[in-house]
C-alpha cells in the first residue's frame, strides 16, 4: 500500500492521477474532472454509469447546477450536507463539459469526512466513484481497497476512521419542489420525493 499524504495527492490529481480517500460512506476513487477517463479504467467501469463530482462545501458545487434547480439545490443542500445524500441535478450550460452521463445531468455531493473535505477545499472538486473494481464488493479499509487497486496511491494517514459503509442515498430531480428516489442509502428523504 502507497500511503501518501495531502501535499503529494494534490501533485498526483494535477499529473492527470487518481487518488483513494476516505468519506463518510464509502472510501472513493478521485480525479480531476477533465481527468474522469482514468477512473472508468482503472475501475474496469462501463461508461454508462456516471460519477459523483463530490465538492468540500456547497458553495463549490453550485456553479455546476442549472438555473432551473437552483432553488431546490439550495434548499436541500442547506438541510442534509455535509452528508450521506447525493443530488443528481441538471448541469450548468458553463460547465457541460465534465458531464458523465448521457442525459445532460450530474450526481454531486458533500461528504460529512474531514480527510474528503480538506483534499478538496484544496483540490476543487473531483469526481469520484467507490473505490473498487467495477461489481466487485465494496470496500471500506485502506487495506481492503489496496489489495483491490493496488497501483493507486490512498491518501492518509490510515488507519483511516470508520466509515458507514453504507452508500449515499441518490435522489434525481424532477422539476421545482419534486424529487425522485434513485437509491435509498444511509439518509431517508421523503419531503420532496
Amino acid at each position: 500500500m502507497n500511503v501518501i499524504n495531502q501535499k503529494k495527492a494534490y501533485e498526483i490529481l494535477n499529473n492527470g492521477m487518481p487518488v483513494i480517500f476516505q468519506t463518510d460512506t464509502l472510501p472513493a476513487i478521485g480525479c480531476l474532472p477533465e481527468y474522469s477517463d482514468i477512473i472508468y479504467k482503472i475501475k474496469k467501469r462501463h461508461k454508462n454509469k456516471p460519477l459523483i463530482l463530490m465538492g468540500a462545501e456547497t458553495c463549490q458545487l453550485q456553479e455546476f447546477v442549472h438555473q432551473s434547480a437552483i432553488e431546490d439545490y439550495k434548499a436541500i443542500s442547506s438541510k442534509y450536507w455535509p452528508g450521506a445524500l447525493t443530488m443528481i441535478i441538471p448541469i450548468s450550460d458553463k460547465k457541460k463539459s465534465i458531464v458523465t452521463s448521457n442525459n445532460l445531468t450530474l450526481g454531486i455531493r458533500v461528504p460529512n469526512s474531514l480527510m474528503a473535505k480538506s483534499l478538496i477545499n484544496k483540490t476543487g472538486p473531483l469526481l469520484t466513484s467507490s473505490a473498487n473494481l467495477s461489481g466487485n464488493e465494496e470496500l471500506t479499509t485502506a487495506n481492503g481497497v489496496s489489495n483491490n487497486l493496488p497501483n493507486i496511491d490512498i491518501l492518509g494517514p490510515v488507519p483511516w476512521e470508520k466509515c458507514s459503509g453504507e452508500a449515499s442515498t441518490i435522489i434525481s430531480w424532477v422539476n421545482h419542489g419534486k424529487w425522485k428516489l434513485v437509491r435509498q442509502g444511509k439518509v431517508t428523504i421523503t419531503k420532496f420525493c
